[in-house]
């Protein structure tokens, strides 16, 4: 991505670590694209370093992940008192994008934005080991009958006994679920109160043995491994030192999470497919040659080229202000569900231009467009769907 397709100046210090994250994309992740692409085991669902120690030897991974710690990309995100860089939410969604640009994942701490409300001893069983990488952690509100509206649908539920809680119910579509340490599940604690201060978010260790999590997943289209997974809670007793953040109050925690990790995030998420397919077909368009002529000179290719561009323009524009606006300490939730239906929408348009424009080998594996088609579908649907955004958006243009 060249600066002027930039949509402001960022600031030096985010534009230093957006250049260090290209030249580490450009040196270190595509010249291993071909061999990731060519695996069977290449997986959206795994954690960076699962995913790329299925594929490459050892000392790939560990060298990846060794850049990663020193350059300070690695705890980019994470607030300085637990030894991060405490970067702005505009400088990881700038830097993002260009990690996303590959197929190849690069590893950086997994820290879901929630786990800072852990106190105690919470900071070292939970909070910590994700700084470092040492546990991972699943994220738990959606239900077989509770998706779109986990709020009044909701059916697990957690009841106070013996000092403790007894939690019951299931979840279903869960990522990570098979490969976490622990996860962070909703559960109504008050039927009355609901969504308005009757649900909880609990902290359970995968090693309580009244949490299961079914074997063999839920297979979908977006690669061979099992991404998502129904988990079962069946009397499982946690103590009052599970409770994330205050009782009654995990449905807003929830939100905090959506918002940001599963709905603004999804746009460089989408963003780096985007531009990374853009530079691809207008090499293509350049080097293709039909009846005499290079695709380039084709009109049919140039508006579709333009199109693609004016989506990047546009989706860029709006996930840096609406990333710069949540650092400012506001309310991002109809923006971040606007970032999440345009960088979905508008992406899946950009691939489908993109695969059309390379012809049959848009369809080759041996290129990531159909992988990356695959991964930008699916954000209309994982983090609620576009017509949950919509809604989103709706009610705050009438409130």
């Amino acid at each position: 991505m060249s600066d002027e397709n930039q949509p402001f100046a960022l600031p030096a210090e985010i534009k230093e670590f957006q250049e260090l994250a290209r030249r580490i994309v450009r040196e270190e992740l595509l010249p291993l694209e071909q061999q990731y692409l060519a695996h069977p085991a290449k997986s959206i669902s795994l954690r960076a370093r699962d995913a790329l120690r299925r594929i490459f030897p050892d000392e790939v991974t560990e060298r990846l992940y060794r850049i990663s710690q020193e350059t300070g990309l690695w705890g980019l995100h994470i607030p300085e008192e637990h030894g991060g860089s405490s970067l702005p939410m505009l400088a990881k969604v700038a830097i993002m994008e260009e990690f996303y640009y590959s197929a190849v994942p690069f590893p950086i701490a997994e820290v879901p934005n929630i786990l800072y409300y852990c106190k105690g001893d919470q900071i070292e069983r939970f909070l910590t080991p994700c700084i470092d990488g040492t546990k991972i952690a699943a994220f738990a509100q959606t239900e077989p009958n509770a998706g779109s509206d986990p709020g009044g649908m909701m059916k697990t539920s957690a009841v106070r006994k013996d000092g403790g809680w007894v939690i019951n119910g299931s979840k279903m579509w869960i990522s990570n679920a098979h490969s976490a340490d622990f996860v962070m599940v909703q559960a109504v604690t008050d039927p009355e109160k609901r969504q308005r201060g009757g649900i909880t978010m609990f902290l359970v260790e995968r090693s309580n043995p009244g949490m299961k999590v079914e074997e063999g997943g839920l297979p979908t289209w977006l690669d061979i491994n099992p991404g998502q997974y129904l988990i079962h809670f069946d009397d499982c007793r946690v103590e009052d030192d599970a409770v994330l953040g205050e009782v009654g109050q995990g449905f807003i925690m929830g939100q905090r999470w959506l918002t940001i990790m599963d709905r603004l995030l999804k746009g460089p998420f989408c963003l780096g497919k985007m531009q990374r397919s853009l530079d691809m077909s207008i090499d293509w368009a350049k080097q293709r040659y039909t009846f005499g002529k290079p695709l380039a000179e084709r009109q049919a290719i140039q508006w579709k080229l333009v199109d693609m561009y004016v989506s990047i323009r546009a989706v860029r524009n709006l996930i840096y202000e609406v990333a710069a606006r949540a650092d400012a300490g506001e309310d991002v939730r109809r923006e971040a569900s606007l970032v999440k239906l345009t960088a979905a929408n508008w992406g899946a348009k950009v691939l489908d231009d993109a695969i059309q424009i390379h012809g049959a080998m848009g369809e080759a594996l041996e290129l990531p467009l159909s992988l990356f088609y695959r991964y930008i579908r699916h954000t209309r649907i994982g983090g609620g769907t576009d017509e949950m955004q919509r809604m989103i958006i709706a009610r705050g243009l009438l409130a």
